[in-house]
């Protein structure tokens, strides 16, 4: 019979404590905390995460009920829904956040040479975002519509993993396009983007950059075609083109050369344009990198479904903020953990094992 720690503390136990103790010093996160510590509040945050629990009450009903297992767990104080209600509106949300970015960090050296589909040994990213609907009377601080609030969660993914390389949290009125004045490229990378990004004077920051950008065209951007390149139609390609801009600003804001690249997806019978600055890699090749930007709308699906980032313990900016962090943490961590693991259950699969035995004393895997 196995006599050692519970799940959840063996899961707890991947986590960098010096790093997380750095983090919680920079911002004082403990600073005249006599009790329910920054550790303790991640802890239960963890288990609410990990257990998918639905409220404050819910947390505090499922520990108490395990209080002889929880401290052991690393939870020493009475857990009760107010004290983790004041902690995460009080506690400031950047220790998590900067947590996060070291356990981003770590997942994306284990994942650099994961494959993704495509031969290609630069860096993909593929950059998205995600609305999360709230109630205005409740959160009016994320002001979306004259009727609603909402929070967008813009993800800039790295498809070897997939792992999100950076993450900014905004109030739903923040256009996806001004993100990219918060990304340095990469030199050599790519940015796989929908036709929301399509503006050209950004885009051609990344192309001074030294990096590669593929984006939809838009149905009225003007474009001349200079010269074409043979393609083979049966797989789907339609066209490869050598184009430049026609009307003035955008010749103005992207004076150089583009390439036009148009296919038609197999599977979807989808037609799309793309156009990109990197005239080396095959036309078909562009098209694949395109393909997996659905990468990204998987993570948001998946992060949607398993963990708790609709249904929030506290209606203040901070407190949002602290959740979503600490969910990403918990996506991540559990990313690292099957890496070192070298498990092949996907991360659906081990979530959804974790959640049924966070209280069992029994090996993780």
């Amino acid at each position: 019979m196995f006599e050692g720690k519970t799940v959840f503390s063996q899961v707890m136990g991947f986590l960098p404590r010096k790093e997380l103790d750095r983090c919680i010093r920079k911002y004082r996160g403990n600073f005249k905390v006599r009790s329910f510590t920054c550790l303790e509040q991640f802890y239960c945050m963890a288990f609410a995460q990990l257990t998918g629990r639905d409220s404050l009450r819910d947390i505090e009903s499922c520990l108490r009920a395990m209080k002889d297992r929880v401290y052991h767990m690393g939870i020493r104080s009475k857990v009760s829904r107010s004290t983790i209600a004041d902690a995460n509106e009080s506690r400031d949300w950047r220790i998590y956040s900067e947590f996060a970015q070291i356990l981003i960090h770590e997942a994306r050296r284990l994942y650099a040479k994961a494959p993704f589909g495509v031969d290609l040994d630069e860096t993909v990213y593929a950059l998205d975002s995600t609305t999360i609907d709230l109630c205005l009377s409740m959160f009016p601080w994320a002001r979306f519509r004259s009727t609603k609030s909402a929070v967008k969660m813009h993800t800039l993914l790295d498809l070897r993993g997939p792992i999100p390389a950076f993450i900014s949290i905004t109030d739903g009125k923040i256009h996806d396009v001004n993100i990219l004045d918060q990304i340095l490229p990469e030199p050599g990378s790519y940015y796989v983007m929908d036709r929301a990004y399509l503006d050209f004077e950004r885009l051609y920051k990344i192309h001074a950059s030294s990096a590669y950008f593929i984006v939809p065209q838009k149905r009225n951007t003007q474009i001349r075609r200079l010269y074409s390149r043979s393609v083979d139609k049966s797989t789907g390609l339609r066209c490869d083109q050598t184009v430049a801009l026609c009307n003035y600003y955008p010749a103005k804001d992207y004076p150089e050369k583009l390439r036009r690249i148009r296919n038609i997806d197999e599977e979807t019978g989808t037609d799309l344009s793309l156009l990109t600055n990197n005239f080396t890699l095959p036309a078909l090749t562009i098209a694949k990198l395109y393909k997996g930007r659905w990468s990204v709308e998987l993570f948001f699906k998946w992060i949607k479904q398993h963990l708790r980032i609709k249904a929030f313990f506290g209606t203040s900016e901070n407190a949002v903020k602290t959740q979503i962090w600490i969910s990403i943490s918990i996506y991540v961590l559990i990313a690292i953990i099957k890496k070192k693991l070298k498990m092949v259950q996907p991360l659906y699969t081990i979530l959804q094992i974790l959640s049924l035995t966070q209280f069992e004393k029994k090996p993780l895997f």
